[in-house]
Formats: C-alpha cells, structure tokens, sequence
C-alpha cells in the first residue's frame, strides 16, 4: 500500500479510537457538568456544557493533526512497505461511517435553513422594527433565521397580538442569540460525529439539550437586562407566542423564541433570579492549563516517538 493511503487509514483509525474514548469520557462527566452549570450563570453554563459536547470532537481532531501524522511523518520512512491490518482497516471505515452520517445531518440542516430564509425573503417585507432590520412573513412565531448574517423572522400575527413593550422584549431576545452566534453553535453541535453509528450515549444528549436551556435563559438575561418591567414583557410575550402556536421546527439552525423549556423560563422571568456570585474564571483556567499540558506534550520528541509505536501496533 502507499505511504499516502496508510497515512490515511491510521489518522482516520486514530481518530475513531480518540473520539470514541473521549466520548465516553464526556457521558461520564456530562451529568456532573449538568449539575454545575445549575450553579453557574446561565452564559457560563452554555459555555461548559458547550465544550463538554464538542470535547470528543476537539480531542479527536488535536491527537491526529498534532500527534498521528506528525509522528507518522517523522518516523515512518517513505520507503517502508508495510500493509494494513484488517483491524485498522475496520476503524477507518467506522471513522468514514460517522463523518457521512454528520455530514448528511449538516448538509439537512443547512438546506432546510438556506430554504426557510429565501422563503422568507421572497414572501415577507423588511421593517425596522424596535430600531433593527426585520423580516415580517405569514405566521405566528418569533425566529432567528440563518449563520454568519442572522435575521429575525417576525410574524404578522405576533405584531398584530403583542404590545409594543413585549414585542421590543422579544426582539432583544432574539438579537442576544445573535450576538451570541448561537445558530452557529447548533452548527456544531449538529457537526459534532456520534461515537459509533447512530449511536451517541444518553448523556451527551442530556447535556447538548441542557445546553439548549441555558442558552435561552442567556438570552432570556440579555433581553431583560436586570430590569423587572422587561422581564414582565418578555414572560408575556413568551405565553402570547405560545398561545398562538408558534414553535418552529424548519431546522435545527432556526431558533424560535419558544421552543425550549416555556414554564421553567416564564417562572424564571416572573420571580426574582438570585445572584450567582461564584466566579465564573475556572472554566478559562481549566482550559488554559489543558493549552499548556498539551504543549508541554507536542514539543517532547518522546512523545511523538510514543504515538508512532502504537500506530504501529495499530497498522499491523
């Protein structure tokens, strides 16, 4: 077989064999991570639980891009002429079994995302509303619509339904998820493989749906602002919306202002939110010890020399 072709079997090997370690890592502290980011702000508790869900990914893609290849090209001659085993054989075939199924998800979602937005465009009219560019369509509900230039769908009914004050609440929820770039989070989140075919453990899902939560409480926050008459708007336009049906569900990439959780977040905007006054600063530490410890590994030629041997092992 070609130096190219086994160079390929191993990174696409490795990287199954990571991702599924990492990924059963991540079901293990997924539950403890729910539980502390009950205690965090809601901003905060997006962030962890973001980074547990990716971690599998982002681990799995480091250890072939900073450790398989490198140490593949270093140590393994170009004139070797060693063939693949059937073992390898098998996880690079399970490692392009779970990139097509993420693939497809994406491409899914980006079409049914990309089509809702030029419907939208094509039926609808643009308003500034509450001093932002809005497009207004037939319906009932309150989105945000698109990646890197977001719009918010308005609909005609909520304009005609909701008063100026829970309008201009809604709207400044939907900006926040805006700024947040949270549709393009859902993008990895959708990006993000299964650990095998079809299969990701529970807990995963638990903390990629608590996440979701807390995202919207983030908002939730922003567009209220600490001030109460806003937050009395937005629990109100929250139970209008609702009322009127709107949940749009086009595309995990549209987020609708009441698709998640609408009792917990109306209870919450309706009673007094205690401050959270623990900091927030460990979760930057944690992962700015994580950056050192891993460079400290990449710049140790014994470590290279390491990972080449189980490559080997790997190979045969």
């Amino acid at each position: 077989m070609s130096y190219a072709f086994r160079l390929l079997c191993l990174s696409l090997a490795a990287f199954f064999l990571v991702h599924l370690a990492a990924g059963l890592a991540a079901a293990w502290f997924a539950p403890v991570a729910i539980r502390r980011a009950e205690r965090l702000r809601p901003r905060a508790a997006a962030r962890l639980l973001l980074i547990v869900r990716l971690f599998p990914l982002a681990c799995a893609l480091f250890a072939v891009a900073a450790l398989c290849v490198p140490s593949y090209l270093w140590f393994e001659p170009e004139a070797a002429t060693e063939d693949v085993g059937i073992v390898c054989l098998a996880f690079a075939f399970l490692t392009v079994a779970i990139w097509s199924i993420s693939v497809t998800r994406v491409t899914q979602a980006l079409w049914n995302s990309r089509r809702y937005l030029r419907e939208c465009e094509r039926t609808g009219r643009q308003l500034n509303l509450a001093g932002n560019p809005s497009l207004v369509v037939k319906g009932n509900d309150v989105a945000l619509a698109g990646l890197l230039h977001p719009r918010v769908i308005v609909a005609e009914e909520v304009l005609e339904t909701l008063s100026s004050d829970q309008l201009e609440a809604a709207l400044r929820h939907e900006r926040a998820h805006a700024t947040s770039h949270d549709n393009l989070k859902r993008l990895l989140l959708v990006l993000a493989p299964d650990v095998f075919p079809f299969f990701t453990p529970a807990a995963c899902s638990h903390a990629e749906r608590a996440w979701m939560k807390f995202t919207e409480w983030s908002a939730d926050d922003c567009a209220v602002a600490g001030d109460t008459s806003r937050s009395l708007s937005l629990a109100a336009a929250l139970v209008r919306v609702a009322r009127m049906g709107g949940t749009h569900q086009s595309s995990p990439l549209v987020t609708s202002l009441v698709a998640e959780d609408l009792s917990a977040r109306v209870d919450r905007l309706l009673h007094t939110v205690p401050d959270v006054k623990e900091s927030n600063r460990w979760i930057s530490g944690i992962l700015a010890l994580a950056a050192v410890v891993v460079a400290t590994l990449i710049l140790q030629p014994a470590a290279l020399s390491s990972v080449h041997w189980l490559l080997e092992r790997l190979m045969n």
